[in-house]
């Protein structure tokens, strides 16, 4: 055991659950005032479910014994991380139970992105059953296929059989461009078709209410990704140096890439704009910071940002009410970053391998494409049956008169702003923000 991978670990897993509150502070802001509570709760929400499946069957179907081609692991084989606990049982140079930690903080995510997709609209229990379905049944398998890589002896030698796409195809995805972002944007894609579109919309636009939110959850997003990519290195090392820096810059990059395209499309660069662009960009190079030199990844940055700036618009135009733009940033810009590995990896870079502009030839983009067409497929297929089924068995849309009068109120009982009269916790009466005023305006005019 090394204790200095085992502590950046550490850090990278807090780092990484900590995306998750951040994006809750990013769909809350985008949302409108009525809604934002219930869309922060399917972000907390999601960490409660799929923490306990983590450990119970999440890690061992993802990273357990390989049952079939690279498929699948063996569900039970670490039931409740049966065998992991001791001191002698390592993942490389950290104890498995820290590298099962970071992993988690992935599934957790992956399946809290896909609620933007459906905001304003979505139960909150039948949200919960879904998000426990899908991580079953889509994130954990295809976790095993991208993130399982073989497991082999001192010669050389496969004794641990991983995933398909890791191991046979040789598709790289670093840090879950395909496994996180693609995964989540076509399982968005497919529940805006299930639950349908927003009462009132295209017509009104139904723009973020509070817009520092979203900056202030970008930001958390941002740096909780420093964990989640370079933490992917699984060690203090040259690798997660190289991937924090790739990071930084494929970020910034995609930022101005997107203002630019709303400069010259809309006239003003926007906040949501550059909050946005910050997004895309962080999924972009999610794939690819292992695999392109800096200069690389400023490349797939502005590629990016200026692609999902365009894409956003589509759900106009094909009907689809993508609430928060989970397909026009995740599904694009996942897509983007994992195919432009094709064109622009490196073998300057960590992962070693060229591609078409470093005359690596095709080899390595037909495998990219592959990989991320065959993610798409599967969770967009199996993300439809789900969503099928919950609507059909349990309602999966609240009624028009909650989503008229506000989610919030009809799924918690509860608004994120108090601005008249009502109780306390305690049941105590609190005076309202006017007649506090008016108090302050009696008292001044008797003066």
């Amino acid at each position: 055991m090394d204790t200095g991978d085992t502590a950046w670990l550490l850090t990278s897993s807090a780092l990484v659950l900590l995306m998750t509150p951040g994006l809750a502070f990013f769909y809350g802001g985008m949302v409108r005032s009525k809604s934002v509570l219930n869309m922060m709760m399917m972000s907390l929400g999601a960490i409660g479910v799929v923490g306990v499946l983590w450990v119970l069957v999440g890690y061992s179907t993802a990273f357990g014994t390989d049952v079939g081609a690279g498929l699948l692991g063996q569900p039970f084989e670490f039931f409740g991380l049966d065998g992991l606990l001791g001191k002698d049982a390592l993942s490389g140079t950290i104890p498995t139970t820290v590298f099962v930690a970071f992993q988690a903080m992935f599934a957790i995510i992956t399946v809290a992105l896909i609620s933007g997709a459906i905001a304003d609209r979505a139960r909150f229990g039948p949200w919960l059953l879904f998000a426990g379905l899908w991580s079953l049944v889509v994130y954990f398998p295809v976790a095993h296929w991208v993130f399982d890589f073989d497991g082999k002896d001192a010669a050389g030698t496969v004794v641990d059989p991983g995933g398909w796409i890791a191991n046979e195809l040789l598709a790289i995805d670093f840090a879950g461009g395909t496994a996180v972002h693609i995964n989540a944007g076509a399982a968005g894609l497919a529940l805006a078709i299930v639950l349908g579109k927003r009462v009132g919309w295209p017509k009104d636009r139904m723009k973020p209410h509070n817009l520092p939110l979203v900056v202030l959850g970008a930001g958390l997003l941002w740096f909780g990704w420093f964990g989640f990519n370079a933490g992917s290195a699984v060690g203090a090392n040259a690798t997660a140096g190289v991937t924090f820096v790739n990071t930084l810059v494929a970020t910034s990059a995609a930022m101005l890439a997107w203002l630019a395209v709303e400069r010259v499309r809309d006239g003003n660069a926007t906040t949501l704009g550059a909050a946005s662009g910050v997004v895309a960009g962080l999924v972009a190079i999610t794939p690819a910071c292992s695999a392109v030199t800096p200069v690389g990844a400023i490349a797939i940055g502005a590629i990016t940002g200026a692609l999902c700036a365009l894409a956003v618009s589509l759900k106009y135009r094909f009907g689809f009410d993508d609430s928060l733009d989970v397909v026009g940033v995740h599904l694009v810009g996942g897509l983007s970053g994992t195919i432009l590995i094709g064109l622009f990896a490196s073998d300057a870079a960590p992962a070693a391998v060229n591609g078409l502009f470093y005359g690596g030839g095709v080899d390595q983009l037909w495998r990219q494409a592959v990989g991320a067409g065959a993610v798409l497929a599967y969770s967009f297929v199996l993300s439809l049956v789900l969503g099928y089924l919950v609507k059909f068995t349990v309602g999966f849309r609240v009624e028009e008169e909650a989503e008229i009068g506000g989610i919030d109120e009809a799924e918690h009982a509860e608004t994120a702003y108090e601005f008249g009269g009502g109780l306390g916790s305690r049941g105590n009466s609190r005076p309202s923000v006017a007649a506090g005023a008016a108090a302050v305006l009696e008292g001044s005019n008797k003066s």
